[in-house]
């Protein structure tokens, strides 16, 4: 140590040495903002983010990915009261909050948001659920919750100076709605932000622009369910006088952020975006500027000899594969998409099936898409994601407009859009009887009570639907 350290270190408080940064602002919001009215407009995005979000859930609950979780949250994290949703299975707050976080993101028709290129409901929405009844906090406090982990891990996810999926950044989100339920101290605060910054899924390989080979589909996807699990541990270690490095975002190397964070001025939720389509919103726009190109012009996909797709970079990085293997392949693939959707209708992507896997008409027109960079589209990413289309059918080229995917904030869905996006994407596993219940009591929530969603969520099983079910349609039924 030099003379000029000696100096400052006898001198100075221990808490001197630190330097009010990026993470203090952040914990300086969640401390006093937990307990302050919500703005209209954004109490307002929140329902209708909760209500996409348990649609998701709802459709995902029954994936082999999210049955393995919820078995390892029950066996691993213990008996709790906290429901899984749409199971019998009560659990831990963090082990619910990991359950369901998993059958929300597994489909990928959980919301994102533009500026966070990335999925933020996912984490924080079952977090507030879980964490909410944790404490038993009132509904205004886990939407103030809700809009707080918003505000916070969009904030944090735009200022990386390089893209990093979701779960690098959600856990920060995690830490922030999670402590504004439980009106933690903004010191222990600072420093859970810290451990959970650190400690994140670093999705090294995943989140790469190009690697070599290019990673295989898998359930691990963008992290986004341990991120879950990340960041309520941190907050819980930082409960208990466990530190972390509390100068991690002001990093030069990793974050810009704005000289003016304005925290709770933003209001980041109300410009998230819900999708349409069970896939990475890379495929979106091409997928809504093909679709209104056959309808204009009376195409059948059958008709169609090729298919060119302009879009810009980030579009042209996921994997794209012609022939996917699973899943998870379908949903990060342009041209398999373009060809699922042109041959057998817009229903196959909501939700994705395994119906849609090892189908050689798709294969062979999705071989006839060709992918270009646009820079004009580029330079407009992230603010948007656009695309164009021209389709050869017939010996003519039909050409789209240029085109942003629905559900953008430009042009969000309604609540009657988003009310029956839920019952188009969990229609293979809840009844009409039975999705109309969840959605009367999401209304009921709206209008100012919980209880009945409560009771919904904590009552209802359908984990028994299986394929064979999908056709007979769900037998759930409230115990």
């Amino acid at each position: 140590m030099n003379s000029a350290e000696q100096t400052l270190e006898r001198s100075s408080p221990p808490d001197a040495l630190h330097q009010a940064g990026i993470a203090r602002q952040i914990a300086a919001y969640v401390h006093r903002a937990g307990d302050r009215p919500v703005p209209e407009a954004a109490r307002q995005a929140a329902f209708k983010c909760i209500m996409d979000l348990l649609g998701a859930a709802l459709a995902g609950v029954n994936e082999k990915a999210v049955v393995a979780t919820r078995r390892m949250a029950v066996s691993m994290m213990g008996q709790g009261s906290v429901p899984v949703w749409f199971s019998d299975a009560k659990t831990t707050p963090a082990g619910a909050a990991w359950a369901n976080s998993a059958a929300a993101s597994i489909l990928d028709i959980d919301d994102g948001n533009r500026l966070a290129r990335g999925h933020p409901g996912a984490a924080i929405i079952p977090t507030a659920f879980a964490i909410g009844q944790e404490t038993g906090a009132s509904l205004e406090r886990i939407i103030a919750a809700i809009v707080i982990g918003y505000e916070v891990g969009v904030t944090i996810a735009a200022a990386r100076l390089v893209y990093g999926n979701t779960g690098t950044w959600s856990s920060y989100a995690v830490v922030a709605t999670a402590a504004a339920l439980r009106g933690t101290g903004a010191d222990v605060v600072e420093h859970a932000l810290a451990i959970a910054g650190e400690s994140a899924p670093n999705q090294l390989f995943a989140s790469a622009a190009s690697q070599v080979p290019p990673p295989e589909g898998s359930d691990v996807k963008e992290g986004i369910p341990w991120s879950v699990v990340t960041g309520l541990m941190a907050l819980g270690l930082a409960e208990g006088g466990h530190t972390g490095p509390r100068n991690i975002l002001d990093s030069v190397n990793h974050y810009r952020f704005a000289e003016d964070l304005n925290f709770g001025g933003e209001l980041h939720i109300c410009r998230t975006y819900l999708k349409l389509y069970a896939c990475c919103r890379h495929v979106h726009a091409p997928l809504d500027a093909l679709l209104a190109t056959m309808g204009a012009h009376g195409i059948k996909g059958a008709d169609i000899d090729a298919i060119e797709v302009d879009a810009y970079a980030g579009a042209l990085r996921i994997s794209n594969k012609v022939d996917p293997e699973n899943l998870t392949d379908i949903q990060y693939s342009i041209p398999y998409c373009l060809g699922l959707v042109a041959l057998a209708g817009r229903e196959m992507l909501l939700p994705l099936t395994v119906e849609a896997l090892g189908r050689d008409d798709v294969r062979k027109l999705a071989a006839k898409v060709t992918l270009r960079q646009c820079e004009e589209f580029n330079a407009s990413f992230p603010a948007q994601t656009l695309a164009k289309v021209a389709i050869i059918a017939n010996g003519q080229r039909f050409v789209s407009g240029v085109t942003a995917p629905k559900g953008e904030a430009s042009d969000p869905l309604t609540w009657q859009e988003t009310r029956a996006k839920f019952k188009d994407v969990s229609r293979w596993v809840a009844t009409e009887v039975t999705s109309d219940a969840l959605l009367d009591a999401i209304e009921k929530m709206r209008d100012g009570s919980m209880d009945e969603l409560t009771s919904q969520l904590s009552g209802l099983d359908l984990t028994s639907v299986n394929d064979a079910g999908r056709a007979a349609g769900s037998k759930g039924v409230l115990r």
